[in-house]
């Protein structure tokens, strides 16, 4: 199989030599700065490994480190590590603070992180993974990197598209491929590769393409990006597109190879809608059970300094407070909307870890700050010792929140277990 992917790539590139050449070399590696929690100034000044600019990523950065998700700064959400050439879909898409998202396609979350920071916490972003388990991945890291405004789905695109017709401003479709641009970076991705999986991609592409353009509303922006060189996969799926959707114009075209920029493959198209009306929406009923939203007050005072703003809307115990202008989320399968804040846990709130990583540490009345020992000792799950702070409190690194504890006999550990290592 490889063969024919050779071949075919000898055919497409003028400059074959220099590309099979390159697969031979170490893949790059990057991490983007999480500005949710710190600028990417005051990152380098943190960071404990070497970090070069990625030239279509404002905080985007190149490294050398092979394991950079074993500092502290990782579990504090402070960056998220993701190929370089990755980042180049999303500044298509010129997100803006206070307007309706969606990543279609969106676990792990690399792209889905990226939009959220360019929106600053303001508006609506939809992050969608079909496949539950991925869904269960993507959440994990929306959490850690500290989004509060995003509804995590787990559904098909045809079943979104019935609900959300003509809602969202700017729509990512970072679609399933057949990943010949990762063969340097995942050996297995040759070992999968076939003529016939190359047409059965593109064939999806156009299926998920479809119903991505219901989503959007007119006068708004699509991105549609794979991480392929195949051009039945990019440039004719892009032709397919025009074609059949005449009122979209291309506004810009990238593609990436490894022998010619820093990063792996990757394709990424941007497409305009024609102005227009756009469609109403049913909005989510937003209500939440009274002893809950008091328990929920009354442990608000004790642990912030100051009181959140916007809607709360209770689902069973949990309490989250979610998006202004939320859709209705009925028929949905929704893993979480907004900031989880935690549950009525008989009688007495308990936070949740959500809420330890998305609220602004400056707003923390107490935050235990652990060194570098210590912080090894929580991740791990491990108790620690007390430090005379009673109740609920926030274990943090560097001054950055990484999980909760509870003080009393000692300092309880509520690290996640899922998340422990």
């Amino acid at each position: 199989m490889i063969d024919e992917y050779l071949r075919r790539m000898r055919e497409r590139l003028t400059d074959y030599e220099a590309y099979a050449a390159c697969l031979k070399e170490a893949p790059y590696r990057g991490i983007r700065v999480n500005t949710l929690k710190v600028t990417a100034e005051r990152f380098k000044q943190m960071a404990p490994f070497a970090l070069e600019a990625v030239p279509w990523e404002s905080n985007g950065f190149f490294i050398t480190e092979e394991r950079p998700g074993k500092t502290p700064y990782h579990d504090a959400g402070l960056f998220y590590v993701q190929e370089p050439s990755a980042m180049c879909a999303v500044p298509l898409l010129g997100v803006k603070p206070g307007e309706r998202v969606l990543d279609l396609c969106s676990a792990p979350g690399g792209k889905g992180t990226q939009l959220a920071q360019a929106m600053e916490g303001r508006g609506i972003l939809v992050l969608n993974e079909k496949i539950p388990d991925r869904a269960k991945i993507l959440l994990q890291n929306v959490e850690r990197l500290g989004v509060t405004n995003a509804v995590v789905t787990n559904a098909d695109p045809s079943v979104l598209a019935e609900r959300l017709e003509g809602y969202f401003d700017k729509i990512l479709v970072d679609a399933p491929c057949s990943g010949e641009g990762m063969l340097r970076k995942e050996p297995a991705a040759s070992e999968q590769w076939s003529a016939e999986n190359v047409r059965m991609c593109a064939a999806r592409q156009r299926q998920i393409l479809q119903e991505a353009v219901k989503m959007l509303a007119p006068g708004g922006r699509l991105v549609y990006s794979t991480c392929t060189f195949s051009e039945e996969e990019d440039e004719q799926n892009v032709e397919w597109f025009l074609k059949t959707f005449p009122t979209f114009a291309l506004s810009e075209q990238k593609k990436i190879y490894p022998h010619r920029e820093r990063g792996e493959g990757h394709f990424a198209a941007a497409f305009e809608r024609k102005e227009g009306e756009r469609t109403r929406y049913r909005p989510c009923k937003i209500a939440a059970d009274r002893r809950s939203l008091s328990l929920w007050k009354e442990f608000e005072r004790e642990f912030l300094s100051e009181e959140l703003d916007g809607q709360f809307l209770g689902s069973g115990r949990g309490l989250s407070l979610v998006p202004d202008e939320l859709f209705s989320l009925d028929g949905l399968r929704v893993l979480r909307a907004g900031l989880y804040l935690g549950e009525d846990a008989g009688g007495r709130f308990e936070p949740s870890h959500a809420l330890a990583m998305g609220i602004n540490r400056r707003s923390l009345r107490k935050t235990v700050c652990l060194d570098e020992r210590e912080t090894a000792l929580y991740l791990r799950g491990e108790q620690l010792p007390d430090r005379g702070v009673k109740g609920w409190c926030v274990a943090a690194f560097d001054g950055y929140p990484i999980g909760l504890m509870k003080g009393g006999n000692g300092l309880k550990n509520h690290y996640p277990k899922g998340l422990r290592h």
